[in-house]
């Protein structure tokens, strides 16, 4: 075999590899998928006023859930299920596994605030699953 049809078969067929790995890392759909004991991935910068969306792309039931005590002053809480505060949050799943989401739901949250946001899934969160999402940018000034 003669090195150019060589390189051109190994450059086809890389490219179609490449290609169909790209498909399934990036889908558009989502921001942050959730494997069995991870987020992925772990942290997301956005800008002020972008969302966010969670995909749970595991087997396993999930959640997303702010560490309320570490939120950026004025900032809103956020968790699955819409719940007003992490103790209402960890209520809500112990009792009835509210806020739970099951394979390939998702979850959205707009950041308004500037700053680091720590959130968790609460079965999880003595395995490590947590996760950060930064915001950057300034807050924009309501008109009165």
């Amino acid at each position: 075999m003669d090195r150019r049809r060589f390189l051109r078969a190994v450059g086809t067929a890389g490219l179609i590899g490449v290609a169909g790995c790209a498909s399934v890392a990036s889908t558009g759909e989502y921001d942050v998928g959730m494997t069995a004991t991870a987020f992925d991935p772990p942290e997301i910068t956005v800008s002020v006023g972008e969302s966010v969306t969670w995909r749970n792309t595991s087997s396993r039931g999930h959640t997303v859930t702010a560490y309320e005590e570490s939120l950026p002053e004025g900032a809103a809480f956020f968790a699955s299920g819409d719940f007003d505060s992490e103790s209402a949050a960890r209520d809500g799943f112990s009792g009835d596994l509210e806020g739970s989401l099951s394979n390939a739901d998702t979850f959205t949250h707009t950041f308004e605030v500037p700053g680091t946001y720590p959130y968790f899934c609460i079965p999880h969160e003595q395995a490590g699953m947590v996760g950060t999402v930064v915001v950057e940018g300034e807050q924009q000034q309501q008109e009165e």
